[in-house]
């Protein structure tokens, strides 16, 4: 418990979040063993009864029913750091275990919460004044650089770690509990590496969009409306849209006023505003009330020792946590501060004197070895398929290690290994996809003179196995709107080179505008394949309906001024062409505004005397490339004949 917020490795991809769940995992595991092992020696179970037992039973239930029957991709459901039930299966089980320990065990539990609190409000001070930016370090450490760096692993969750030993300290002072001067020193560090991280959340960063704040969370709006749209239907209402699945149905209620935010280039967020409306829209009815029960019954417990003077810290811990649960989305770090301190809280509140209930196995051989066996064989189980989920992380992150050494047999082999240890992940099939687009389009570009039969083949079979891997993204998750855009842009890339490319493009790139139908990149995406196809009538309709959902986007105007032009629409041309020029910022984007100009000269050539085109308004408040539909540069002739296997209706 000690070192889990200080740990971190740099052996997978996403250094901290990810190690802080294996450790979680195999250290409930090994706890797990030790007691099997006590129950082959003693031949005896004991087990001690608390009241909050059956509501945290009865929350993971929901959770598992809600995979079940709900969540597409089940496995990464179960593995999802923010709300996964692996995370939180192996939080209750530490649960279990600490709400158990003996008092004297306890005594004096607060020293080492005021040391992990004088620790990480330390690192936090000095990073923040980045005591490394001049120092070289070694290319795995460059991450401490950052002034942003936190072993805790994001900045928000630092800053609700940070909040939590503010509230501990302020308790400790105002029930005299332990020294005035030490508590107050706490408070003092605590506060100065909180306000540090607060500052460094809310001040703008320079970045995709412009003067935004580091803190990026999703709307607490769309989030409410998320939660709703699963009422909708009995399935959705009673067990939610799944665990993970959050992104999905984010895309369906997003509307034109989160278009025109400077958050509109995010396509989906993977968690809600709020834990709680995440625990509604992912497992339904059932999960909230169940995780009701278990605030009401916490509540119920604290209120008949409410007017006790020895009432314990850990209630009003709790209090600071049921908040956080309510206004910022879910995180390991929080549900693990939760469930450490529901743990306390269940000593803190128990009846005194409750009774251990013993079975003696020994009389009960059959029991006995069952209850053994049994126990052992979940814990290898466990342990195998949890080892091997670590170990496809450490092969992914090696393959980014091959991009840095420029090795493509590094990248590929090692993506490869990820799959085939964990086939369930859909950023592996993702990244894996675009590996062998890269095969191919380096294959490609040699002299055609000189390509031999063994390169076309090689070319396909690149080709092919990039389409496999987008295709089984989305076999995954096909509610997810993201996957068939990824998808769509597999075939785009090889639409000079595959017979039947085309269509299966226009294709995927509808499934993703009905995953996410106010998404004005992917209707700009679908009229740009039209487009590279002559086909401009086609092309303006879905340009002309990327403006409609986002007006203010000089890209989505700049191609449809291009449409209408080649459709000889020159006073639709040309008004749209100064729409866009109205868009475009002279300062941020000077050769983009210098361009548009040039061609609004000469599409304005083409109108005839009499037109007069309606100069229409609007703000300089969109920068951005202007770019026109291109095919891929990659081209291969004749061109490479794929099974009907490649289509994406093809199972």
């Amino acid at each position: 418990m000690f070192i889990f917020p200080f740990f971190f490795l740099n052996l997978t991809q996403e250094y901290f979040v990810t190690h802080k769940l294996y450790l979680l995992g195999f250290g409930v595991l090994l706890l797990v063993l030790i007691s099997t092992i006590q129950i082959l020696i003693s031949k005896k179970i004991s087990w001690k009864k608390h009241g909050l037992d059956n509501p945290v039973l009865l929350f993971l239930m929901a959770m598992a029913i809600s995979i079940i029957f709900s969540s597409p991709n089940k496995v990464q459901a179960l593995l999802n750091p923010s709300f996964g039930l692996i995370m939180m299966v192996s939080l209750a089980i530490l649960y279990f275990y600490l709400s158990r320990i003996q008092s004297e065990i306890r005594v004096g539990h607060a020293r080492p919460l005021q040391l992990m609190s004088i620790i990480l409000s330390l690192i936090t001070i000095i990073f923040y004044f980045q005591p490394l930016k001049n120092i070289n370090l070694p290319q795995n450490l460059i991450f401490l650089k950052n002034p942003a760096f936190t072993p805790v692993g994001g900045q928000l969750d630092l800053a609700i770690f940070l909040g939590f030993f503010v509230v501990f300290a302020i308790v400790n002072i105002l029930k005299k509990n332990g020294k005035l001067i030490l508590n107050s020193s706490l408070l003092i560090l605590n506060l100065l590496a909180l306000f540090l991280t607060v500052y460094s959340l809310i001040k703008p960063n320079a970045g995709l969009i412009n003067q935004t704040p580091t803190l990026v969370l999703p709307p607490f709006r769309l989030s409410w409306f998320a939660a709703l749209e699963v009422l909708k239907t009995p399935q959705t209402a009673l067990m939610g849209i799944g665990l993970d699945n959050f992104g999905s149905i984010f895309t369906r209620v997003k509307d034109f006023v989160y278009n025109q935010s400077p958050l509109w280039q995010i396509n989906s967020f993977n968690v809600s505003r709020s834990a709680v409306l995440q625990i509604l829209t992912e497992t339904g009815i059932f999960g909230l009330l169940s995780f009701g029960l278990l605030i009401f019954s916490i509540f119920k417990s604290v209120m008949k020792q409410w007017n006790n003077e020895t009432i314990k810290p850990s209630i009003f811990l709790f209090l600071y946590l049921f908040i956080c649960l309510f206004i910022f989305p879910p995180s390991l770090i929080v549900w693990f501060l939760f469930f450490v301190t529901l743990a306390q809280l269940s000593q803190d509140v128990q009846t005194p004197n409750l009774s251990v209930s013993t079975i003696d196995l020994s009389h009960l051989l059959p029991i006995y070895i069952g209850t053994v066996v049994i126990s052992f064989g979940l814990i290898s189980v466990s342990g195998y398929f949890l080892g091997r989920s670590y170990a496809s992380e450490y092969y992914f992150k090696k393959s980014f290690d091959g991009i840095a050494a420029n090795s493509v047999k590094l990248v590929y082999d090692n993506q490869r290994g990820a799959i085939i240890l964990n086939p369930f992940i859909e950023r592996f099939h993702s990244n894996f996809a675009q590996v062998n687009l890269l095969i191919a389009n380096n294959l490609a570009k040699k002299d055609p003179k000189k390509m031999t039969d063994n390169d076309r083949q090689t070319i396909a079979q690149a080709i092919q196995a990039a389409i496999a891997e987008g295709k089984a993204v989305v076999s995954l998750n096909p509610q997810k709107a993201d996957g068939w855009q990824n998808l769509a842009s597999i075939y785009l890339n090889v639409i000079n080179a595959a017979q039947g490319a085309d269509v299966w493009t226009i294709s995927a790139y509808q499934r993703a505008i009905l995953s996410d139908p106010q998404n004005p990149t992917y209707r700009v995406g679908l009229g740009g394949v039209y487009y590279s196809l002559q086909k401009y009538d086609d092309a303006l309709k879905f340009f002309e309906q990327a403006v409609s959902l986002k007006p203010d986007w000089p890209n989505a105007s700049y191609n449809y001024a291009w449409a209408n032009f080649q459709i000889k629409d020159y006073p639709q041309a040309v008004n749209a062409l100064q729409a866009t020029l109205k868009l475009v910022d002279p300062k941020l984007n000077k050769a983009d505004y210098e361009k548009v100009q040039k061609e609004l000269v000469e599409f304005k050539k083409m109108l005839p005397k009499e037109e007069n085109p309606v100069d229409q308004s609007g703000e300089k408040n969109q920068p951005g490339s202007l770019s026109l539909p291109t095919p891929p540069a990659t081209q291969i002739s004749p061109k490479l004949e794929l099974p009907k296997d490649a289509s994406p209706e093809a199972k």
